[in-house]
Formats: structure tokens, C-alpha cells, sequence
């Protein structure tokens, strides 16, 4: 069975592997085996559980009905795989909404947890990132709404944690490991500095001081502007691997308020997002990196909703970030 649920406005579908042999797709049987040979089998996942089925697509809705897939679990108890796969078929190394709409199947399901730590770990073949990469979820309430603490782990910040080699240049006037995208900055002035994370996935965060300077998910929808992000976000061939050659996730924050950071997202693999939970950990530690944000409970505002996030800083670094999370079932 295949079931779509909503995160933040993120859908994602989840699925078995039993349930994509019943398709007809030859799906290794353990995770990392999948993740190492997903060029024969993603690319028809995807269109066997994410395509609209002829004459049912809603005008002016995607291409796809989520924005990727969840395949897993691979085993009855837990630590659980999975394998999150993106619509063009490439594999994602973590994803905070897609973890915990997997988390709210798991628990549906009976096999996650009601009270303490389960660990996920996602498989993927990006030669950039150590694999899996494990994440450590428990249920939780915040402000009386149920859902899931995703403890992400600690952040690395800087061109070469992402693997960033073309196209950017430290910025000299900080001291911060900020850089000016070439790439970015052509595109407009305001997109001149930027804070390169990962969080498990390579993120690169445009710091920007007035609200003009977000472009709305309409604008990154459209040429020309959709097609030079695409460039620099996705990896070779669709992209143009610059500046970085495995893809990086593009994200534009700015201060909105105390503690509060206005984002949007421009993802790897998908393209614009109404949210993204590995987006907003990134821009929270951004923000703190540059000293916007204090440690301690953070949002960050996206079209899709709001995340709350907690960062734990000790000795002048960021230690941990985590992210709160809901899911619910699309009828």
C-alpha cells in the first residue's frame, strides 16, 4: 500500500518495498544495496507511485503528486532504513519533513516508539556524504500539537564541507566562512553572501536584509530565473555542478524578528518548495553562525509553515540542532 501525507505543505509518499515488487520493480532487499543501484529502479518508482495518473492532474498543480518518496522500512524493528528519493530520480541524504512524515507512517503502523529515541538511517550514493545517515526521533508535544523532535546533530560550515569548488569566493570582509556565489550574485546584487552548512544534506544560505530580496516560489517556478537556479542547485548533467558537482540546496533567509527567520527554498532534485526541514536547520544554524539568532528555540518562516527548531551551543559552537515536526495522512 502506498500512503501521501503533508508536512509543512511538503508531501511525500510512502511506500514498502514489498509494495514496489508487487510494481514490478526489481528493489534490492536491504537498503544499501538499493541506494548503490538506484539508477535501474528510482526513476520508475517514481513514475509507477508519484505521477498523476492520466486526466486526473488538478490545473496548475505539479508535475509530480509529492515532492519524492519514502521506500521503507526495511526491516520490522527498529533502527529503521529507508531511502528518500527525489522526483528526478536522485537520492536525498536526509530530509526533516520526509523524516518525520516517515516517522508519523512508522507510528501508524505500530513499529515506531510511543515514548523514547528511534533511530532512522537513510542510505544514498552521493559521494560527497557518508552513508547512511542516521537521525534520532522521539515523540513529542509542542504548544499541545504531537509530533516528532528530529535531533539533525551537529552542523559543519564552510565551502568545504559541502564540497563547494567552483564558482565562489571567500568573502574578505568577515571572518565567518561566509562566500559570494558567483553564480547567485549575478542573478541579483542582494545574493552576494552566502553561508555554506551541511546538516547531513549541503545547503548553501543567501543572507539577505530586506524582505524584496526573497524570491517568492512562484518566481522559481518560472524561466528565467527557474532555469539558472536549477543549474546551480542540481548536480551533473541536469545541473551544471557548480559550485557544487554533487548539488547543493538553496535557501535565502532573513531576519524577521527575535529569534524568528524569514526563508524560502530552492531544492536539489525538486525545485522550489513550500518548505523543507533539513532547509529551515540549515538556515536556523546560518543565522546563528552569523550572529542573528542565540542558541535556544528558533523559527523559521517558510510559505508552508513555520518550523520550530532548538539549537544547543557550548564553548562558542553549535553543538546539536533539532527540528519539531507534524504529519498527517491526505485522505
Amino acid at each position: 500500500m502506498t500512503s501521501f501525507y503533508d508536512a509543512r505543505g511538503n508531501r511525500y509518499a510512502v511506500v514498502a518495498p514489498a509494495r514496489l515488487h508487487e510494481l514490478g520493480i526489481a528493489l534490492p532487499a536491504s537498503a544499501a544495496a538499493a541506494a548503490q543501484t538506484r539508477s535501474r529502479w528510482s526513476t520508475q518508482a517514481i513514475q509507477a507511485v508519484c505521477d498523476w495518473a492520466p486526466g486526473t492532474r488538478p490545473e496548475g498543480a505539479k508535475a509530480h503528486r509529492s515532492d519524492g518518496l519514502l521506500v521503507g522500512p526495511f526491516q520490522d524493528t527498529a533502527p529503521f532504513d529507508l531511502l528518500i528519493v527525489n522526483t528526478d530520480g536522485t537520492l536525498a541524504e536526509r530530509s526533516g519533513n520526509g523524516l518525520t512524515i516517515f516517522s508519523q507512517a512508522l507510528a501508524e503502523q505500530g513499529l515506531l516508539q510511543a515514548q523514547g529515541p528511534t533511530v532512522l538511517r537513510v542510505h544514498h550514493d552521493t559521494a560527497e556524504g557518508v552513508s547512511p545517515v542516521a537521525t534520532v526521533v522521539e515523540p513529542a508535544q509542542v504548544a499541545g500539537v504531537a509530533g516528532f523532535w528530529l535531533d539533525l546533530g551537529q552542523p559543519s560550515f564552510g565551502a568545504q564541507a559541502v564540497g563547494a569548488r567552483q564558482g565562489i569566493e571567500r568573502d574578505a570582509s568577515s571572518c565567518l566562512d561566509l562566500s559570494r556565489v558567483s553564480g547567485l550574485a549575478r542573478l541579483r546584487p542582494e545574493w552576494s553572501r552566502s553561508q555554506f552548512v551541511r546538516i547531513g544534506n549541503p545547503h548553501c544560505v543567501t543572507l539577505v536584509d530586506d524582505a524584496s530580496a526573497l524570491p517568492s516560489n512562484r518566481q522559481m517556478s518560472q524561466a528565467p530565473l527557474a532555469e539558472a537556479l536549477t543549474r546551480l542547485a542540481y548536480a551533473m548533467p541536469t545541473g551544471s555542478g557548480e559550485p557544487c558537482p554533487a548539488g547543493v540546496n538553496l535557501q535565502w533567509a532573513m531576519l524577521e524578528g527575535p529569534q524568528r527567520i524569514a526563508a524560502r527554498v530552492f531544492e536539489r532534485g525538486e525545485g522550489p518548495t513550500a518548505s523543507s526541514g533539513t532547509s529551515a536547520s540549515a538556515v536556523a544554524c546560518a543565522a546563528w553562525r552569523i550572529g542573528w539568532v542565540k542558541a535556544g528555540e528558533v523559527s523559521v518562516v517558510m510559505p508552508g509553515g513555520t518550523a520550530p527548531l532548538r539549537l544547543e551551543e557550548q564553548g562558542g559552537q553549535l553543538l546539536r540542532v533539532s527540528l519539531f515536526g507534524t504529519a498527517s495522512l491526505i485522505p
